[in-house]
């Protein structure tokens, strides 16, 4: 008899770790970690991390295990680890992509898998539109929106001449079409520099020569940093109007500090937004990074905060994809943005913002919300979404 207990007693206890073990949620990371992009990669993981910290390593009130991957801003690599995920770590869901090149390629691994897809980051035009997938959903933007954030500001200030200043690929293209949604002024020059240039002396001359009411850039990165420099130095910002997309944020603010000051963002998220849920995240990963937030941490926090309430919906089960799809959709969460919601192509109805550089109370250079151009609108493609 007491074998028999001892036996039952056992059984309970192997049967209690099965279950530890399956209640383990395993979650893909992608982005960006080294090169030129690295940082806008780990401001992503860091900003998903915390949310997943804060609730003591758990999504749902189930375990979750975070598999990091850097892709390195390779297509093909990114594809790769894709597929890694999916067949040999055997990810409930894959999150973050820094760039939608990456995004393009890891597009069709993930489909052909039925991978839930939470980004955080990239959102290319054909997966708004006719290549959309009811598998993906994006806490972020799609790509040209924050150009048309600009676009439609442009017209509110009466900046009916306009310079645009982008990379020569195809998302500088896209930005200057996402610009042109909203803008019915006229683009009286447009510049296409090498992505990485450091030297904008012939940009600079251009400006000049053109005189417009305001210069539209997208120039992320080291190649915001080294235009906005250069035209303070060249004296041109103090006398023309810049506005920009991915070019001033939390990323490059630290690097260009007052050198920066009255520089015009167009984006969804600043660290100053009213959302109690924001301002608790910037606290939060103030005190635990030393750094205001960049929009792509804030971007990283929802997604998690997304899943989180995906995986309550189903009472942290992963086994009805179904039905943790249609939790996703749904959205029941509180965003760092207001009055977060989903249209059919997974991408998020929200408002857009302008943002000045100025100084903070605490005497830091940081954005400062000046104007909402755009409010509770959806993106571009949604329509050719089928």
């Amino acid at each position: 008899m007491i074998h028999r207990i001892r036996t039952v007693l056992v059984a309970c206890t192997l049967s209690a770790a099965a279950l530890a073990v399956s209640a383990q949620v395993k979650i893909g990371f992608i982005g960006t970690l080294s090169g030129p992009g690295a940082a806008l990669g780990q401001e992503q993981y860091d900003g998903f991390m915390l949310a997943v910290e804060q609730r003591q390593g758990m999504l749902g009130g189930v375990a979750v295990t975070v598999l990091k991957e850097d892709d390195q801003h390779n297509p093909e690599l990114g594809a790769q680890l894709a597929q890694k995920l999916i067949e040999k770590d055997k990810v409930s869901f894959i999150t973050g992509v820094t760039f939608s090149d990456v995004m393009m390629a890891m597009a069709k691994p993930m489909a052909r898998a039925g991978m839930l897809f939470v980004g955080s980051n990239a959102g290319p035009a054909p997966i708004a539109g006719k290549q959309c997938n009811n598998k993906f959903v994006f806490a972020s933007y799609q790509d040209e929106y924050q150009a048309g954030i600009v676009g439609r500001y442009a017209v509110d200030k009466g900046y009916w001449k306009t310079l645009f200043l982008a990379p020569d690929n195809a998302l500088g293209k896209d930005q200057l079409r996402g610009f042109k949604r909203y803008y019915s002024g006229e683009v009286v020059s447009e510049i296409y520099v090498q992505p990485e240039q450091t030297d904008y002396a012939a940009a600079l001359a251009q400006i000049k020569r053109v005189a417009p009411d305001a210069v539209v850039a997208f120039l992320p990165g080291e190649m915001g940093v080294n235009f906005i420099q250069q035209m303070n130095r060249s004296g041109l910002l103090n006398k023309v109007p810049l506005l920009t997309m991915g070019t001033v944020d939390g990323t490059t603010l630290p690097l260009l500090k007052d050198a920066a000051l009255n520089v015009l963002a167009g984006t969804v998220w600043g660290p100053d937004l009213p959302s109690p849920t924001s301002k608790a995240f910037v606290a939060a990963f103030e005190k635990k990074h030393g750094r205001i937030p960049s929009q792509y941490a804030a971007q990283g926090f929802d997604a998690a905060l997304l899943i989180d309430s995906a995986l309550n919906e189903t009472k942290g089960s992963v086994a009805d994809r179904g039905a943790l799809r249609n939790a996703l959709n749904e959205a029941h969460f509180s965003s760092v943005r207001s009055g977060f919601k989903f249209l059919r192509n997974g991408f998020p109805v929200q408002d857009g913002h302008i943002f000045v550089v100025a100084k903070d109370a605490q005497g830091r250079t940081s954005l400062k919300r000046i104007a909402t151009p755009l409010e509770a609108n959806p993106d571009g493609y949604w329509n050719e979404c089928r």
